[in-house]
């Protein structure tokens, strides 16, 4: 393992999170951007390994309102424009979105190829084979979309400009503390003790492990896996699509020309596979190739990009992402369970958990406690 470097300012904490992943990446961001603070990132593979490398980016303003994360995405939403600007990310773009609509069999007849003279249903951009019926869900006012691993990887480059920041490989396994304020004085990163006196656990999916080491960490942190393929149709897509149909597949075009295509997830399960390590099912992602294939003219020639790829999303007991101090052991938080829109509320959950750990308490997000993990020793 290797050993953390560079000097905590004087009267900072020193801060140590575990997970690289987007939230932990916009964490570290925040607490040197916003209030000083340097601090080493422990990761067993890297940074942006696991979903926050290959989810889709997706980026929804609304879609969350009526719900305790409404605030939280629609905070973060108007942060992604201004960080893309701050962290020059070419990759965030706006786009719009449609729910389509599809006749299966129509599409099973067709064979991938639309009938001549068929037109594409109004608003639709791409989508044209055994479409009946469309509705929008988002205009450019509303939906856009970054590549999630360039946004972790700029996090946490802007972190290290900042405060020194750093990215150390190693496997967090325990905190130790102070025998009688119980206050954390440690981590153990792969049978080593390194000091601290904060420690943020965003383990994603992982996080469970840690409820063997931290008796208020909550013990249920499921992943839910999913797989996923980019393709490249000959020209740059502007709408992503929902489809009805054919098991719902999802998908993202982005910048670049590639578009993200997901659908089928499997049911959650606590995970076991090892970060970096997840499997990656050939015959799953075959099937959204086909499916791709079905469903668009344009996209039945796409070049497929790669061997497809998976990811376990990190879920809670009520689907709601667990944020903040964990009862029991001062100067321990946690972050995680935010589920498909992890990209989406990174930015005002790091600013959120910077400002709680800097400071005490939380502005910048309203109602931020709903996130408490407090609620399942309830």
């Amino acid at each position: 393992m290797a050993s953390a470097t560079g000097d905590t300012p004087a009267g900072k904490p020193r801060v140590v999170i575990a997970g690289a992943g987007v939230i932990g990446a916009s964490t570290a961001y925040h607490l040197a951007a916003n209030h000083g603070m340097r601090c080493t990132l422990y990761d067993q593979k890297g940074a942006g390994c696991a979903a926050s490398g290959k989810a889709g980016g997706f980026l929804a303003l609304d879609w969350c309102d009526g719900s305790p994360v409404g605030e939280l995405a629609r905070v973060s939403f108007a942060m992604h424009e201004e960080l893309a600007k701050t962290l020059s990310l070419d990759s965030y773009r706006r786009l719009t979105c449609e729910a389509v609509a599809v006749d299966e069999r129509a599409v099973v007849a067709a064979g991938g190829v639309a009938k001549p003279g068929n037109k594409k249903l109004e608003s639709i951009e791409w989508a044209d084979i055994g479409a009946v019926a469309s509705r929008p869900m988002g205009t450019e006012e509303t939906i856009a979309q970054v590549h999630p691993k360039r946004l972790t990887e700029a996090f946490l480059d802007a972190a290290n400009a900042k405060a020194g920041t750093e990215v150390v490989l190693g496997k967090v396994e325990g905190v130790v503390t102070h025998e009688v304020t119980g206050e954390v004085t440690g981590v153990v990163v792969d049978g080593e003790t390194v000091p601290a006196d904060v420690v943020v656990v965003a383990m994603g999916p992982w996080t469970h492990r840690a409820s063997t080491w931290a008796p208020g960490m909550p013990k249920v942190i499921l992943g839910q896996k999913y797989h996923a393929v980019l393709m490249r149709p000959e020209r740059v897509l502007t709408q992503a699509v929902f489809f009805q149909g054919l098991g719902d597949p999802e998908f993202y075009p982005r910048g670049d020309g590639d578009v993200y295509v997901c659908a089928y997830p499997d049911s959650p399960n606590v995970v076991d596979e090892e970060p970096g390590e997840v499997e990656v099912r050939p015959d799953a992602v075959q099937r959204l190739v086909d499916v791709a294939r079905a469903v668009s003219s344009e996209m039945k020639n796409a070049e497929v990009n790669g061997s497809g790829q998976s990811c376990h999303l990190p879920i809670t007991q009520d689907g709601m992402p667990v944020m903040g101090a964990v009862p029991g052991t001062n100067g321990l938080y946690v972050a995680t369970g935010h589920s498909c829109w992890g990209i989406l509320n990174s930015p005002a959950s790091g600013a959120a958990m910077a400002e709680l750990i800097a400071t005490g308490s939380v502005t910048c997000v309203k109602n931020f406690d709903a996130f408490s993990p407090k609620r399942f020793a309830r």
